[in-house]
């Protein structure tokens, strides 16, 4: 039986906590299909569903985590845990309330809490800041799919929610568990479903959360609150220990990204002083049929002597440009179906070793490798993105979300994936 099941709306976040799960040494495969879930490890403690919630119509999102949350409660997990960005990325239509109302419903849950604290990120007074910034003030706001304008999450959430939303303070979460069960119950007699959680430090704020949580049938956050309800489930887990090399994926290397924040922006000027890197300009790409042979021709010449890079990455004017000129979702939507194909090609040229910038390009990479089912290393300083697929022809991966990574991210990214190989040899 599985002491906890999440669904995390994109693949680096799935990853991530896997990563985190991993590291408390709780056994958590990562899986992407219903067949990979219904064929999960029996040795499985816990599992983490990396889905595609976060920029899918709100029917589509639904109608996914209705499916896994489903296949879930019919293998008996106690918990599930619905698990978006510490930048709560969504918009006026969802995805974060639509998907909670629907595993709030499934589960049979009378009220839901809300918890995004994360590095960097804290909620006070259902404000959500970054690094001291509010959330409207960060680079959240340019984000090309989901902008995220307003810092008050109680207003985000209810813009997307049929429910009443409110927030528990840190003045009534500082009080024992008891008394912010009874703020809670009171709350929801009012009619409050909903409830941001304010949270500014782990170990007093988190850990308290997850007292109040690990009880509920179905509670929602970032990457932190996991790892605090496994503590409190330590007693039924068996111990293992932390892994953070994995088996082997003999081939060539490749960077792939689609992520345009500033982060990765960075990361991508000290790659290619180092390693090839190609920049499919996307505008040309959309009156360009043949971008992907260009890309493939410029790499058969160089990936057999060095990892290679590519990506579709623009910086904030840019993105403005790119979207002014096609839309932000056939921007969005180009860049994805033209890493994809390039995924695939590369992969037929020998790439068994892929490092991935950003959220729904790993998911692009990953499906369109095949991929379903995926060992996860142990949490570490690349960002919880390492992951490798079995099998007769292997492949590795390190993923990571858009603003993660130190500057030179790729290079210890292939230098790790490198270690697997000369560990066996």
């Amino acid at each position: 039986m599985l002491e906890l099941g999440v669904i995390a709306d994109d693949l680096t976040g799935a990853l991530m906590v896997a990563s985190l799960l991993q590291k408390e040494g709780v056994y958590c495969p990562l899986v992407t299909s219903l067949e990979a879930l219904d064929n999960l490890d029996e040795r499985a403690e816990a599992v983490v569903i990396g889905c595609k919630l976060r920029v899918a119509s709100v029917e589509e999102a639904v109608a996914e985590a209705r499916s896994f949350g489903n296949m879930l409660l019919s293998k008996g997990t106690k918990r599930i845990y619905y698990k978006y960005s510490a930048l709560f990325m969504s918009t006026d239509k969802g995805n974060i309330g639509p998907v909670s109302e629907c595993l709030m419903k499934l589960t049979g849950a009378d009220h839901v809490l809300f918890c995004p604290r994360w590095a960097g990120c804290t909620v006070y007074m259902g404000r959500l800041f970054v690094n001291h910034l509010m959330l409207h003030e960060s680079g959240a706001s340019h984000d090309p799919v989901t902008p995220m304008t307003n810092s008050n999450l109680v207003e985000v959430l209810q813009a997307q929610s049929k429910v009443e939303v409110g927030f528990v303070p840190l003045s009534v979460l500082h009080r024992s568990v008891s008394e912010s069960r009874k703020f809670l119950k009171v709350k929801v007699k009012g009619g409050t479903s909903f409830f941001i959680a304010d949270a500014l430090d782990d170990e007093q704020d988190l850990a308290r959360i997850a007292e109040l949580a690990i009880d509920m049938p179905f509670s929602t956050g970032a990457d932190g609150l996991p790892v605090y309800l496994a503590r409190l489930l330590v007693k039924n887990f068996s111990s293992k220990e932390s892994i953070n090399i994995l088996p082997p994926a003999p081939g060539y290397a490749a960077v792939l990204a689609g992520s345009c924040s500033g982060k990765t922006n960075r990361q991508l000027k000290l790659f290619e002083k180092n390693y090839p890197l190609y920049r499919v300009d996307l505008l040309e790409a959309s009156r360009d049929l043949k971008v992907v042979e260009d890309v493939i021709d410029w790499a058969k010449t160089r990936v057999a002597v060095s990892p290679i890079g590519v990506a579709t990455t623009l910086d904030n004017e840019g993105v403005v440009g790119v979207q002014k000129k096609l839309g932000r979702e056939a921007a969005a939507n180009l860049a994805e179906d033209i890493l994809g194909e390039v995924t695939a090609r590369l992969h037929n040229l020998g790439v068994r070793k892929f490092i991935v910038a950003g959220g729904e390009t790993s998911g692009k990479v990953i499906g369109t490798l095949g991929i379903d089912r995926l060992t996860v290393a142990a949490f570490d300083h690349l960002g919880g993105g390492y992951c490798h697929a079995q099998g007769a022809d292997p492949i590795s991966l390190v993923t990571k979300a858009g603003g993660q990574g130190e500057e030179n991210f790729f290079a210890q990214a292939i230098e790790r994936l490198s270690l697997a190989d000369r560990q066996v040899t």
